[in-house]
């Protein structure tokens, strides 16, 4: 197995400007972090008052793509509700291109019903069949070749003799597929993605949805090694221990509940905790940062623990 690849994860509608994502981005960068990524929310949730407000995971993407030139650049996960799929595509793709082949798309079908209601987005009941279609419709028209059309007749998304453009950069975008679903989720992991990512899993229940989703794959006639297999896991590592319980006070969370759920405590117990994924099939984890303005964080896990993997 390659390395563990440490990729940032961020919540920006907790409260999160531009400037702040950018920051924090460039500085990902900076250290050698593998990728960052933002969920796709437009609403807070828990305690924030969120403000200065939400800000749209594609144009953040779109901005960063030319302030950065090697991180690799994604959401965990865009919610199928919020867009059609033809523009969805359209604009991957041109993100894509911007980044110069740096866009992973993650995509799942919506779950969060008061953003909809506050922003005046629909929220239909059958959001799984139309995230199945918006998937079939994404890919398809990316695997388009330039002068053929892609047409589509599904019972929520109907396209006619489109041009299918423009083209991504990469041939193909990584898609991420993710959750927690026994049957459901698995078989569109072993259909369309090329990353299943657990978020938020204990040690058991990912191994047991990894070998779900290794199953699938090989029902639907892939190898169970044609996807990367990730966690998301919230961070909160520290030098000390009054270190690691000042961040974790930032967040509002206790120590303990953080060391149960997350990675969390000194570098050389988070090195341990994600030893322990890796023995389940792990590849690969996000790491949410919850206070985006402590970047000697990120620079901590980069020095510590990353280079003990």
């Amino acid at each position: 197995m390659e390395t563990m690849k440490l990729r940032i994860f961020t919540e920006p509608q907790q409260g999160a400007d531009y400037d702040t994502l950018l920051t924090v981005a460039k500085t990902a960068e900076d250290l050698g972090y593998d990728a960052f990524f933002r969920s796709d929310h437009y609403l807070a949730m828990g305690d924030s008052d969120g403000l200065p407000g939400p800000t749209d995971a594609w144009i953040t993407l779109a901005g960063l793509a030319r302030e950065t030139s090697t991180i690799r650049l994604g959401t965990l996960v865009t919610a199928a509700t919020f867009r059609l799929p033809g523009p969805l595509a359209i604009q991957v793709a041109q993100v894509d291109r911007m980044s110069g082949g740096r866009v992973e798309l993650g995509i799942g079908s919506g779950w969060f019903a008061e953003e909809h209601t506050a922003y005046g987005i629909p929220f239909p009941k059958d959001k799984f069949s139309r995230l199945e279609e918006q998937l079939a419709i994404i890919t398809g028209l990316w695997s388009t070749k330039v002068g053929d059309t892609f047409s589509f007749d599904g019972a929520h998304y109907t396209l006619t003799d489109s041009p299918a453009l423009p083209k991504p950069a990469q041939d193909p975008v990584p898609i991420l597929i993710g959750g927690n679903g026994p049957t459901r989720t698995p078989r569109l992991a072993a259909r369309y993605a090329t990353e299943f990512n657990l978020p938020f899993a204990s040690l058991e229940d990912t191994a047991a949805q990894f070998e779900r989703v290794r199953a699938a794959v090989r029902e639907h006639g892939r190898q169970p090694g044609d996807l990367v297999y990730s966690n998301a896991l919230v961070a909160c590592v520290g030098g000390t221990d009054a270190e690691v319980a000042r961040r974790a006070a930032a967040i509002g969370r206790e120590v303990d509940e953080l060391k149960t759920n997350g990675l969390a405590g000194s570098p050389a117990e988070v090195v341990d905790k994600i030893g322990r994924y890796a023995e389940v099939g792990t590849e690969r984890i996000y790491l949410q940062i919850l206070d985006l303005a402590d970047l000697d964080h990120l620079a901590l896990i980069a020095d510590q623990v990353r280079p003990q993997l």
